[in-house]
């Protein structure tokens, strides 16, 4: 019998299932907002690799880009494809999975430190959202990268999204978010659509890419 979606899902972020619904990849506009055709380009190529690795989750993809400029909307688009598939996911924004981590420090935490961060690290899918806007405190570097080091050294599929580009992230993070034999980096230079409407009638997706091997 198929787990149900909501016992699959675990969150750290306050994403209702309604944001998670309405972010899928049919309803994604890869034209973008005022975007030139780079960034079109930057968003279709957006589209197919997260569009390929929903439908084969592998190693990491990494959507780098400014605010409002979609990678979160693929992320979600991720995990609504592998909820449906029977799959579990564990969706976290970053900053507000570091407050968490740090709540369970307290003697009132009902959830230990440890439970809390093994299911992170151990999560058959991870998706970390906003990545760049972390505190650069040591206390939040130790502990993503104690995450991430651990899931690029057992290949566990994670998407990471990151708010900007990797020159703002610390070295031992940006080292292993480059690293091409694990790690999937696309960059999206178009501008921030947020308050784009739905694609009118007749936008056509792009094709669908190939299954890799």
């Amino acid at each position: 019998m198929e787990r149900p979606q909501q016992e699959l899902f675990q969150q750290i972020g306050g994403l209702s299932p309604q944001f998670l619904v309405d972010k899928t990849f049919e309803n994604f506009d890869t034209r973008g907002m005022n975007a030139d055709e780079k960034g079109r380009e930057s968003l279709a190529t957006a589209w197919r690799e997260a569009r390929q690795f929903a439908d084969k989750p592998k190693e990491w993809l990494v959507l780098l880009g400014t605010h409002g400029c979609g990678k979160t909307h693929l992320a979600a688009a991720i995990s609504n494809v592998i909820l449906k598939a029977g799959r579990p996911v564990f969706f976290a924004v970053v900053p507000e999975l570091l407050d968490h981590l740090r709540s369970t420090f307290s003697p009132e935490s009902k959830v230990t430190y440890d439970r809390v961060f093994e299911a992170v690290k151990t999560a058959p899918l991870l998706i970390l959202d906003d990545l760049g806007t972390v505190s650069g405190t040591p206390w939040a570097q130790e502990k993503l990268y104690q995450v991430l080091n651990y899931r690029y050294n057992s290949r566990l599929p994670t998407v990471i999204t990151v708010a900007g580009f990797l020159e703002g992230i610390e070295g031992r993070l940006a080292s292993r978010l480059n690293d091409p034999k694990v790690s999937n980096p696309i960059p999206i230079i178009a501008p921030d659509y947020r308050l784009q409407k739905q694609p009118p009638d007749g936008y056509k997706l792009p094709r669908q890419p190939r299954r890799r091997g």
